[in-house]
């Protein structure tokens, strides 16, 4: 979300503009929220306007909480929230540019959600003829 109220030409912000033609829902955490919120000021000038009236109205809001049986072990405390806000939102996909703290799971799957980049989907996609 972050990316997408940043750019207007990266993948980030064609996923959200483009979201209805290709039936996806977008959907993210409060918690995720919270942070764009923060960091908004980081990335641009007109960031937060982009983000209040392009992003924010787009994206389906969850909490940031799953039960399991199954334990979630991922090492990023500050990141277990969006993982667990995909699970709770039965995601197909978590999309992140947080290479740095999702270096491992990128490419692969956390109980069924699979974590790329916007671009990496994007890509996947189109070789699967989605796009």
């Amino acid at each position: 979300m972050l990316s997408a109220s940043a750019s207007s030409k990266g993948a980030s912000r064609w996923i959200v503009e483009q979201h209805p033609a290709c039936d996806w829902q977008l959907v993210s955490a409060d918690y995720c929220r919270l942070e764009t919120l923060k960091n908004l000021k980081k990335v641009g000038r007109d960031a937060g306007v982009v983000f209040t009236r392009v992003v924010r109205p787009v994206v389906k809001w969850e909490p940031d909480t799953w039960v399991s049986e199954y334990p979630l072990l991922f090492p990023k405390a500050k990141d277990r929230p969006v993982i667990m806000a995909a699970l709770a939102a039965k995601a197909d996909y978590l999309l992140t540019l947080d290479r740095q703290d999702f270096q491992g799971l990128l490419g692969n799957q956390v109980y069924g959600v699979s974590i790329r980049t916007p671009g990496d989907f994007l890509m996947e996609m189109r070789e699967r003829g989605l796009l």
